[in-house]
């Protein structure tokens, strides 16, 4: 008898799924028995991840693209995973950019951009998916925060700032949906080998592998993997929670 998947038959929203930590959860949470509907800036950018679920999994995915930062787009997507599906089981909120730079000469749209892209559309899309889920009295919601929000970073007070958020995010929607058996929790990644890392140049890499104790970077699987946990019924007595997945940077 073939062994029951983590998320047999769930139905999975996934943000910023083109590429990096995005795609790696959407193509685990796809073997692991989930239906999909992917999001990013426009639909070719999810062609990779759509082939690479298609190829590995033989699904199909629902492919969105949205302003993550404008409800009424957010509500959209939501709205075609209802309408598709009738429910919404499991939302990622992954969609990030960053624009470094130091504080004193970041331009406030650097700012806006950031606070924006990676906060407030968390916001959106756990607001448009709390109703149905309350509803349906279940349901998981994964933020990908990062250490940053934890430790801070010269350079990118925009960007650790708006993850920062992120976990207060969790912590006070875990509380308010905890009584409709919806939970909330972060994910913290430390430096992950993305095309985000990969603009790190050769030296700026070796000093951050000095100061990981696993003296490698991440890989997006590793993430990807502990997202299938926080979404299945692993980990059903945890919420409000914030998973630091960093090779020991941060401790």
């Amino acid at each position: 008898m073939t062994p029951m998947k983590l998320l047999q038959d769930k139905i999975a929203i996934v943000t910023g799924a083109s590429r990096g930590i995005g795609q790696a959860i959407a193509v685990e949470m796809a073997a692991q028995g989930a239906k999909l509907i992917l999001s990013a800036t426009s639909i070719a950018n999810l062609k990779d991840t759509a082939d690479l679920v298609k190829a590995q999994n033989n699904q199909s995915c629902i492919l969105t693209q949205a302003n993550v930062a404008i409800g009424d787009e957010v509500t959209e997507v939501v709205k075609k995973a209802l309408d598709t599906h009738g429910k919404v089981d499991i939302l990622v909120n992954n969609a990030g950019i960053t624009k470094d730079n130091l504080l004193a000469i970041m331009p406030e749209k650097d700012w806006d951009d950031v606070l924006s892209t990676n906060l407030k559309s968390a916001f959106l899309f756990s607001k448009a998916c709390a109703k149905p889920m309350v509803k349906q009295r279940s349901g998981v919601i994964i933020n990908i925060s990062s250490v940053v929000g934890i430790t801070g970073n010269a350079g990118q007070a925009n960007y650790a700032a708006s993850k920062a958020g992120m976990i207060a995010l969790t912590k006070s929607a875990a509380r308010e949906l905890a009584r409709r058996n919806i939970r909330v929790n972060a994910i913290a990644p430390g430096f992950i080998q993305t095309q985000m890392t990969n603009k790190l140049g050769d030296a700026l890499k070796q000093k951050v592998l000095e100061q990981i104790p696993l003296g490698r970077m991440g890989e997006p699987k590793e993430i990807a993997d502990v997202a299938v946990f926080l979404a299945s019924e692993h980990s059903r007595y945890i919420t409000g929670q914030v998973i630091v997945v960093d090779g020991g940077m941060v401790t």
